[in-house]
């Protein structure tokens, strides 16, 4: 499998890599739109092929349920609980083909890594000027202008689906995390507002609806989540993920939550909430231990 999925990611990526060459060098805006449409597709493309390896393979037990009425053509805000780096190809598998393909914040000078800075261009990632307390402290105009260049970003993202990706959490789960930063969740970190913050304040109107992903291992006796290498050699034995769509109040769209403490505030409630019901989700889902059934793409 392993094998499989590099000779795929090896081959798709050299096809990005070439066709970046034509959105750099299209004469105007709607040319560069169309090569942009066209870019699209290649993830699309690797996933589906990816999920094809997983299920000729049929090792894991897949037990994926999604919400109806997604568009693949929409604009989302998608947040997940994290504990392994198994969750980016279980987040694939499940929605390829249901939303867009899944974008994220990127550090501007990272734009200059070999291979995956231009495929990172290429597939429109939002790329962001960070900086640093010292920057901050001798030039304070800055401060806040990571909103703006937020918002600057995702300006391309007017004129072509999204769905922008999140782990509030920052960092995946575990119950030695939990412990160092007394979580009051039993199954989460505490999630963090940042991310959030800025695609609702970079995207504002743009949003469709925000997509609440909760990935559960169950029957592992209270292990830890399986590793990328455990989930592609057949260590996994059930992966199970349930989404939602919830609805994005008007009231959080568009605000800067840096600058609006009553914003901030009802942004860490209404996220918090939400942390709330998928720390009960989890626990009923590995409470059950039912079999999940196979998913098909």
């Amino acid at each position: 499998m392993l094998l499989a999925l590099g000779l795929n990611t090896i081959v798709l990526t050299l096809v990005l890599l070439l066709c970046s060459l034509a959105k750099l060098l299209a004469p105007n805006d709607a040319a560069r739109g169309r090569v942009r449409r066209f870019l699209a597709r290649l993830p699309v493309a690797w996933i589906a092929i990816n999920n094809g390896i997983f299920a000729f393979m049929r090792i894991t037990r897949w037990d994926i349920e999604v919400p109806p009425g997604l568009k693949r053509d929409g604009c989302y805000l998608v947040l997940s609980n994290h504990q392994s780096w198994a969750d980016v190809l279980i987040l694939q598998r499940s929605f390829n083909r249901r939303l867009p393909f899944f974008r994220f914040f990127v550090k501007k000078a990272l734009i200059w890594l070999p291979f995956l800075g231009a495929a990172w261009w290429a597939l429109d990632m939002p790329f962001m000027q960070r900086y640093s307390r010292e920057q901050l402290e001798r030039q304070p105009e800055l401060k806040g202008r990571d909103l703006e260049n937020a918002r600057e970003a995702c300006l391309k993202f007017r004129q072509i689906p999204v769905a922008m990706m999140n782990f509030p959490e920052g960092t995946r789960f575990s119950p030695t995390k939990r412990a160092q930063r007394s979580s009051p969740y039993r199954h989460l970190l505490e999630p963090r507002i940042g991310g959030i913050g800025q695609v609702l304040y970079a995207l504002g109107d743009e949003l469709d609806a925000l997509v609440d992903v909760t990935i559960v291992f169950p029957g592992r006796g209270g292990t830890a989540a399986p590793t990328l290498w455990q989930l592609l050699s057949g260590q996994a034995e059930r992966v199970t993920v349930r989404a939602r769509q919830v609805p994005i109040p008007g009231p959080l769209r568009g605000r800067n939550f840096r600058t609006d403490p009553d914003f901030r505030q009802e942004l860490e409630r209404w996220v918090t909430q939400m942390w709330c019901e998928k720390d009960e989700q989890i626990a009923a889902l590995e409470g059950a231990g039912r079999a999940g059934s196979e998913f098909s793409s």
